[in-house]
C-alpha cells in the first residue's frame, strides 16, 4: 500500500461516535479510519452498479428443492446461455430435498441482474440473493 494517506478530521455527535466504536469492535476492524474507508468503498461499488457502465461481478446465492423436476437444468440452460459472464458454481448438499449453490458472475449490472432475476423465478427456488461487488481501486 504505497498510496499517500491523507488525515481527515470529523466533528460528530458522540451518539454516532458510539455507534461507530460500536461497529468497529464487533465487525473486528482495527480501528475506525479502517471501517471508514470500507464504507466509502461500499458507496463507490454502488454507485458502479448504479451507472450501469462498466463490468462489476455478482454472488447469485441461491437455495432450492432439488426433486423439482427439471429444476436443475433450466438453472443450467440460463446460465449455458449466459456462459461468457458465469465465472464460477459451487454446489452444497443441505439435506435430502435442498441444495444450496453460489454462482459467481461478471458481467453489466443489467446482465447480471437479468440473470439473478430468471433464476430466481424458476419454480423450486426457495431462496435467492444477489450479492453486489465490483473491483474497486480505491
Amino acid at each position: 500500500m504505497g498510496e499517500k494517506m491523507v488525515r481527515l478530521s470529523v466533528t460528530i455527535p458522540e451518539v454516532l461516535l458510539n455507534f461507530l466504536d460500536e461497529k468497529v469492535i464487533k465487525k473486528g476492524y482495527s480501528s475506525r479510519s479502517e471501517f471508514i474507508r470500507d464504507l466509502i468503498r461500499e458507496t463507490v461499488i454502488e454507485d458502479k452498479w448504479k451507472s450501469s457502465e462498466g463490468e462489476v461481478v455478482g454472488v447469485l446465492t441461491v437455495i432450492y428443492d432439488h426433486h423439482q423436476r427439471e429444476l436443475t437444468q433450466k438453472m443450467i440452460d440460463i446460465q449455458h446461455s449466459r456462459y461468457i459472464n458465469i465465472m464460477c458454481t459451487t454446489h452444497v448438499h443441505l439435506d435430502h430435498h435442498n441444495c444450496l449453490e453460489t454462482i459467481i458472475i461478471k458481467g453489466s449490472p443489467s446482465e447480471i441482474e437479468n440473470i439473478a432475476v430468471k433464476i430466481a423465478g424458476l419454480k423450486g427456488v426457495k431462496f435467492a440473493k444477489l450479492t453486489r461487488t465490483a473491483k474497486v481501486e480505491i
